[in-house]
């Protein structure tokens, strides 16, 4: 179930299907605060180009994530701003806690 979705709630559940382990969104967590902070530093120091970098963070962790550890390929390549959309969503449910229970529910529902 990886082609076409009505709306990013019918993708989100793909979404985290392709993230299902622990290790996974931790890495993409970790690549988005970086990118984060690298924008951050961007702006503070006046560098611009500094922010070219950030993309670059997030996605090379993401990336290497699915490749090495998830071993499936990235949905960004098909769903790049759904995939987006859902990597903020992840972060912000795992800076809240509550990713490892959204996961645990949505992986139940598929099965």
């Amino acid at each position: 179930m990886n082609g076409r979705f009505a709306s990013f709630e019918d993708f989100w559940p793909f979404y985290v299907s392709q993230h299902a382990k622990p290790a996974t969104r931790r890495l993409h967590f970790a690549g988005t605060a970086g990118a984060l902070a690298i924008l951050g530093a961007s702006a503070a120091l006046r560098r611009p180009a500094l922010a070219a970098a950030a993309p670059a963070f997030a996605y090379g962790l993401a990336w290497f994530s699915h490749f090495a550890i998830e071993k499936n390929r990235p949905a960004t390549f098909v769903h790049p701003w759904w995939s987006l959309r859902g990597d903020f969503r992840m972060f912000g449910l795992m800076l809240s806690f509550r990713m490892t229970g959204e996961a645990e529910r949505l992986l139940a529902a598929r099965n």
